[in-house]
Formats: C-alpha cells, structure tokens, sequence
C-alpha cells in the first residue's frame, strides 16, 4: 500500500482528469488518489495526480504558475469556447497579426476574466456545465486573475498560437473568447497544451497509457522532489512536538517550510513572528 506520492501525467486528448484518476486507482488498487488542477478532455500536458496523503496538496499546488500553449482560430465562437462545442456566432472580421500585437498586452496583469458557462464553476452546488446543458439561465461573476506572460508563437490562416503562463484559476477559452471580443471578431480554442506547473514539466511526465501495475512505482515522485520550500531543520525533541501541534520557537524568516524525515517529506511547516507550527501533516 502506497502511503504518499505524486505521478506527473502527460494526459491525452479525450481523457478527463476523472478518467486519469480512475486509472490510477484501478492499477494501484486504492481509492485516495486525486489530482491537482483539472484538464479539460480536448487539453493535454502536465497533470498531477497525487495519492495517500499528498492528497492534502491540493491548496499548496493551486498557488503553482501554470503554463500552456493555445491555439485560437478566428471566424467564430461555439457556446463552450472550444472545439467540441456548437457554433452559435460567425463573423468575417477576421483580425491581423499587428491588431493582436496591439491588443495582446492588454492581457497581461491581474484583469477580470467570467469563466465559460460551461466550466466547473460551482452555482449554488451545482457545476456551471451542467446547468448550460439543461437550458437553466444563470449568470457568473468575473472573477481576478493573474497573467504573467502572453507570448504569440504563430498566426497562420486564422489560427493564433499563444505561449501563456498565469496563475491558478485562469481559464485559457475565456481570454481566446475575451481576445476575439477587444477585436470586434469570434475566435474559439481548438488546441491546448498544458506545458508546466510549478517545476514540472512536459519532459518530467509519462502518458498514462503507458502505466501498469509492473512498472507504476517507477514513476511515483517523492513529496521532497516537487514541494520547491526550503527545508526546516529540527532537532528530534522540536519534530516531535510540532507534529504533535505544538510550537516552537525560530529564528527563520516567514514563510513555508517542509519538515524532512530520512525518507520524504512529512509536514508543511509555517513560520511567523519567530514562530513555527505544522500547517500540514502529510505522514
């Protein structure tokens, strides 16, 4: 029985992120697993799955930069933003390179993005999607997000390719939709790579359909390896009783740190005014 561990998944096209995890599950043959940011079925790339306790990661990996190649086609949008969805808008104003040039940057920073109505967005306990698909009118709020970089890669026969790297929370259709909205033209996603999040990388993942039960253990990454905090060091007296839900006392700066036992990581500790004490237990 695997007690914690992290698999980076290259996750192909027509997979959900569900369909991953069940994998998982199936071959390791245990029910805590999850993953860490969903990819939609068109996208593929870098997708955490975490099992045992690196289940309890899921906050600390939200705050990771994300990184994706997109490709938006201009001429017209569908009502989920992408590729799999029903045309609703068509235009012939199609926009050129030096009018996306002039725009692009507009993208960049905090702005207020609405997710796509179909998305996974909770409205009142219920996903964004499933209330599109049964014709229910609800409205969504924007909300903040963080880009860090829009880089345009291509433009050919109406087909925009972006580098773009953002924050948690972003969602990549609503700035093709957004885009194509400042240039008075439709443009909708027909392509998605998810390249990064945080450290790992496409180079750092194995396609899930390459995983079984002889060769999985292989590929589990140790918490230590991807938790990218300076490491706490305690003397055994200090250890026991932080992970006892003391505090103690530290002449560290603020900020997070991870507690080491001889194997992997075993806590997230949080250091304030001098003083530490266990956010996360993960052992």
């Amino acid at each position: 029985m695997i007690k914690k561990g992290i698999l980076a998944i290259n996750k192909p096209k027509d997979w959900t992120s569900f369909d991953v995890v069940n994998r998982i599950k199936h071959i390791l043959k245990i029910k805590r697993v999850g993953h860490l940011g969903t990819l939609d079925p068109l996208a593929t790339g870098v997708l955490l799955v975490t099992m045992g306790k690196a289940t309890k990661l899921f906050d600390f990996f939200q705050e990771k930069t994300k990184a994706y190649i997109a490709k938006f086609e201009f001429g017209y949008e569908t009502d989920t933003l992408d590729i799999v969805g029903k045309v609703i808008d068509e235009t012939n104003i199609i926009p050129n390179i030096d009018q996306i040039k002039n725009v692009i940057g507009d993208f960049i920073g905090k702005i207020a993005q609405i997710p796509p109505r179909y998305s996974a967005k909770n409205i009142n306990g219920k996903r964004a999607y499933e209330l599109a698909r049964s014709n229910i009118d609800f409205e969504l709020t924007p909300k903040i997000v963080s880009i860090y970089e829009i880089k345009i890669l291509d433009y050919t026969k109406n087909v925009l390719t972006l580098y773009i790297k953002c924050g948690s929370g972003t969602y990549i259709r609503s700035i093709c939709r957004d885009l194509a909205s400042k240039l008075n033209s439709y443009a909708t996603m027909i392509d998605l790579i998810r390249t990064n999040v945080g450290t790992v990388g496409l180079n750092d993942c194995v396609d899930i359909r390459e995983l079984n039960e002889n060769n999985i253990f292989d590929y589990i990454i140790k918490l230590d390896n991807l938790i990218d905090i300076p490491t706490i060091k305690l003397n055994s007296n200090q250890t026991f009783r932080l992970l006892n839900g003391q505090i103690i006392q530290t002449n560290l700066p603020n900020g997070l740190y991870k507690l080491n036992d001889n194997i992997d990581t075993i806590a997230i500790v949080s250091v304030s005014k001098s003083v530490a004490k266990m956010s996360l237990f993960l052992n």
